[in-house]
């Protein structure tokens, strides 16, 4: 008789404040086998916030090759998985992608577990349009080619959606005005923290207002639609 093959469950964490997760995530987290996970000491953070014990599998992006084929022979052995990255959702600009791909190519059960999201979150109290967005991740990292890209976006009417180390801001703005010229832009920074911020303007406003500020961490980078 064949074995029954495990399931991967791709469960989104919180993004900050650690009360930001589902009752069923926990109870996934609590019954699954192991759980593959972008940083061990983030994860075993918001693990031992709740008394979870768990095997933690190591799974970041540049050995994300390396560990697909044990996460996927356990699962193949009956095991059921929980997919995490350090924060939000597994493969939607963090690791989990390559994992979900090959699981869903060898025939495996894939379930999502929803949750907490720094795309949705920022959306919902910037005060941009929500009916139509474009989500675009973390621009490349050279200036030249995310220059390009904003030139390639000057006709989109959707709401832009980027993520942003925050040291790389003032460059993004001088080029977003460059490229796009005036158009309003919402900075969502330390979304769920204590120091949770929406700074809302014009390119131009915003660099002379974030100039002389040493912002820290991650951002949600929001640009008005062409109007």
């Amino acid at each position: 008789m064949e074995n029954k093959k495990g399931t991967l469950y791709v469960i989104a964490t919180p993004i900050g404040n650690l009360e930001d997760i589902s009752l069923r995530a926990l109870r996934i987290l609590k019954e699954v086998d192991a759980v593959a996970c972008e940083d061990t000491r983030r994860t075993l953070k918001l693990l031992n916030a709740y008394k979870i014990q768990k095997r933690l599998i190591s799974y970041y992006q540049p050995k994300e090759g390396r560990k697909s084929p044990l996460i996927l022979a356990l699962l193949k052995g009956g095991k059921d998985i929980a997919l995490v990255s350090d924060s939000g959702t597994p493969g939607v600009s963090d690791p989990g992608f390559r994992l979900i791909r090959e699981a869903v190519q060898e025939g495996m059960t894939v379930v999502p577990v929803p949750g907490a999201s720094a795309v949705a979150a920022a959306l919902s109290a910037a005060g941009l349009p929500t009916d139509r967005f474009l989500f675009l991740g973390f621009p490349p990292p050279k200036r030249e080619a995310t220059r390009k890209l904003l030139l390639s976006l000057k006709e989109e009417r959707s709401t832009l959606v980027f993520y942003l180390p925050t040291r790389k801001i003032a460059e993004f703005l001088l080029l977003l005005e460059e490229a796009l010229g005036t158009r309003q832009v919402v900075i969502a920074r330390e979304l769920t923290k204590i120091h949770e911020e929406f700074i809302r303007g014009e390119a131009r406003e915003l660099l002379s207002r974030i100039g002389e500020k040493k912002l820290k961490g991650e951002a949600t980078v929001l640009v008005q639609g062409r109007r």
